[in-house]
């Protein structure tokens, strides 16, 4: 896409950048890295071509075609003996002057994307259908868990995104570090009569991580089958220091979760004012304006 180029072009502006302060600026010694590399595409693309046009004439049955196909593959074949002897010619002299740079370089490039393709093949190979009937299987149960530090506007969204999706076992979790916390988080649950059930997980040493992928990974555990969905609130920011401040937990708790079979997780974005273009969303967006459970 766009932005594959975009990034290609700055990478090449960057490499540009070292090769000019690595060498000075000096033309002279600039050169031996692009006589190298012209050719090197030279000899290549001829012996593409001709490749090509031997490929073409296997299957061409028209006889003025493939008299032109065989024209053109004379042509391709004498331009790359002539490059490839020039390219040989400037490897032998001027190769210790610079031109191993340009060597070593396309060697380096060609071996990273071997190893590229090869890890899409071996990841397309992964993914392919085996068994059609296990892939289209559905999950026993849906088991639904919402992720509550506080009890506020975000919190109730994602309780409402919840809700709204009815899975067939559905509760709020929270970490319970300070137990006067947990006990106002209780009391305020009741008062607001939120109908979900809350479970508080004991955190003697004040970790939220941890806790909440054990009891996770215990549910999985206990039944194989089931889709576990984990919501969490996060703050869409707009500034970059606000990231910094905000979601830090919800990423270690997605990175850690993510690597676990049978578990999804959900972020459920609530819109801080200083979100760029986002001023007043929150007054307009469903689900937010006050209504009985």
């Amino acid at each position: 896409d766009r932005l594959a180029f975009s990034n290609g072009i700055v990478t090449l502006a960057a490499g540009a950048v070292v090769l000019i302060w690595a060498f000075d600026a000096q033309v002279t010694r600039l050169i031996q890295l692009y006589i190298v590399g012209v050719f090197v595409s030279f000899t290549l693309s001829q012996l593409g071509m001709t490749r090509h046009w031997t490929r073409e004439l296997r299957t061409e049955q028209d006889a003025a075609k493939r008299a032109a196909m065989k024209r053109s593959r004379i042509i391709n074949a004498f331009g790359f003996c002539m490059t490839s002897a020039v390219l040989l010619v400037v490897l032998i002299t001027k190769f210790v002057r610079g031109a191993y740079i340009a060597i070593l370089a396309m060697a380096a490039v060609f071996l990273l994307m071997q190893a590229i393709h090869k890890h899409y093949t071996r990841v397309r190979r992964e993914l392919a259908l085996q068994d059609v009937g296990a892939a289209k299987a559905l999950p026993s149960r849906v088991h639904a868990i919402v992720l509550v530090s506080h009890l506020h506007r975000p919190t109730m969204r994602a309780l409402s995104y919840a809700r709204a999706s009815r899975p067939q076992v559905l509760e709020a979790v929270t970490v319970g570090d300070e137990p006067e916390d947990v006990a106002a988080l209780r009391a305020e649950w009741e008062r607001l009569e939120v109908p979900v059930a809350l479970k508080v997980l004991d955190s003697p040493f004040r970790e939220i991580t941890r806790p909440v992928v054990a009891y996770v990974r215990s549910i999985h555990r206990e039944s194989p089958r089931d889709l576990v969905v984990v919501y969490i609130p996060e703050y869409v920011v707009g500034h970059w220091w606000e990231a910094l401040l905000h979601n830090q937990s919800a990423l270690r708790l997605k990175g850690r979760l993510l690597f676990t079979p049978g578990v999804v997780v959900a972020s459920v974005p609530w819109q801080l004012a200083s979100s760029e273009g986002q001023t007043g969303l929150e007054e307009r967006t469903p689900g937010t304006v006050p209504r009985a459970w």
